[in-house]
C-alpha cells in the first residue's frame, strides 16, 4: 500500500507540465505486481480488465460496486505504489460516489476515474453510449471531491461526449469539470491526432489520453501525446491483452499435442515466477515462526 508521501508526489508529478505519467491498466493482483516490479509510477485499475478477468464479461455495466471494490482492496495490497481505480459512473447516484470514494481512500487508492455516461455503461470505444446532463455529473463530481479527506487523491473527470454529441461538446464539458474542481480531465475517444491536438490546446488543465491498441483513437507514444499538451497516458488494456494472447496460444498448443514444450518462450519460469511473487520473503517469515 501506498503512503502520503507517494500521493503527493503523484499530484505533484500529474501537475507539473514537465512531466508524463504513464499508467499500465492492471486488472488483478498478480498484474499489479509485475507491473510495480517492472518499474512503473503509478498503475490504474482498469473496469475492462476486471469486467474481463473477474466476470469473463464484456464492459458492459456488468460490473457493480462490490466487485469494482474487492478487486481494488486486492490490488492496493499487493503494491506499494499509487493505484487509480476505474470507478465507472459511480454505480449509482451522488451518494454512491461519495460512499465508494470514501471507501477507496480509506484503502489507499490515490485517485479515481469517474465518468459521465449514463448507467449501463459501456466500454468508451464501443457503440451505443448516452450520456447525462453536465448538471448531473457535476452533482457526481461534488460529491466526488467532498468525499475526499486528503486533497492530493486525485479525481480525473472523463466525458464521453465526443461520441454522442461532437468534440466541441466534450471540451467544453472538459473545461466545465476542470473549472468546478476536477484535477485532471478526460475526453474518450477523439478519432484523429487533430482531434487530440485540439483538446490539448482548448483545454487548460492536465489531460489524459487513452491508449487503447485497436481502438478508435490513434495509438501514439508517451512522448508524442506529451508533444500534444498530455500529462498523462493510460495504457489501460495491453497487460490483459498480451496475457490472453498467450494464454490462448499456449492452452491451443497443450490441447492438440497434449505438451507445452513449444510454447515456453511465452512462458516465465518456475524460478523467475516465485521471485515475482515474493516467496523468498515467505520462507523467511515462516521461518521466523518457526518453534525451534
Amino acid at each position: 500500500m501506498n503512503s502520503k508521501s507517494d500521493v503527493q508526489r503523484l499530484r505533484q508529478k500529474i501537475l507539473n507540465p514537465k512531466e508524463f505519467l504513464v499508467l499500465p491498466g492492471v486488472f488483478d493482483a498478480l498484474s499489479a505486481r509485475i507491473t510495480e516490479i517492472t518499474g512503473f509510477d503509478a498503475i490504474f485499475q482498469t473496469g475492462y480488465g476486471s469486467a474481463a478477468t473477474v466476470l469473463g464479461m464484456p464492459d458492459y455495466g456488468f460490473l457493480n460496486a462490490g466487485e469494482t471494490m474487492d478487486n481494488a482492496r486486492k490490488i492496493i495490497r499487493a503494491v506499494d505504489i499509487p493505484v487509480i481505480v476505474d470507478i465507472d459512473t459511480g454505480y449509482g447516484n451522488p451518494l454512491t460516489v461519495w460512499r465508494i470514494v470514501k471507501d477507496l481512500e480509506s484503502m489507499g487508492a490515490s485517485g479515481v476515474f469517474l465518468e459521465d455516461q449514463v448507467w449501463p455503461k459501456r466500454c468508451g470505444h464501443m457503440t451505443g453510449k448516452e450520456i447525462i446532463s453536465v448538471d448531473e455529473y457535476l452533482l457526481k463530481l461534488l460529491a466526488a471531491i467532498d468525499a475526499r479527506d486528503d486533497n492530493d487523491f486525485i479525481i480525473v473527470a472523463r466525458t464521453d461526449a465526443r461520441a454522442t454529441s461532437g468534440l466541441d461538446v466534450a471540451i467544453e464539458r472538459g473545461r466545465e469539470y476542470f473549472k468546478s474542481g476536477a484535477d485532471v480531465i478526460f475526453v474518450e475517444a477523439p478519432r484523429t491526432i487533430d482531434e487530440l491536438k485540439e483538446i490539448g490546446n482548448k483545454i487548460d488543465a492536465p489531460l489524459v489520453a487513452n491508449m487503447i491498441e485497436g481502438g478508435i483513437t490513434p495509438n501514439l507514444t508517451a512522448s508524442e501525446l506529451h508533444d500534444l499538451g498530455f500529462r498523462i497516458g493510460v495504457f489501460p488494456l495491453s497487460g490483459l491483452f498480451a496475457s490472453a494472447f498467450a494464454m490462448k496460444q499456449v492452452f491451443e498448443e497443450l490441447h492438440r499435442s497434449g505438451s507445452t514444450s513449444s510454447e515456453r518462450e511465452k512462458m516465465i519460469t518456475f524460478e523467475e515466477f516465485n521471485r515475482l511473487v515474493n516467496l523468498q520473503k515467505y520462507i523467511d517469515l515462516e521461518r521466523k515462526y518457526t518453534a525451534r
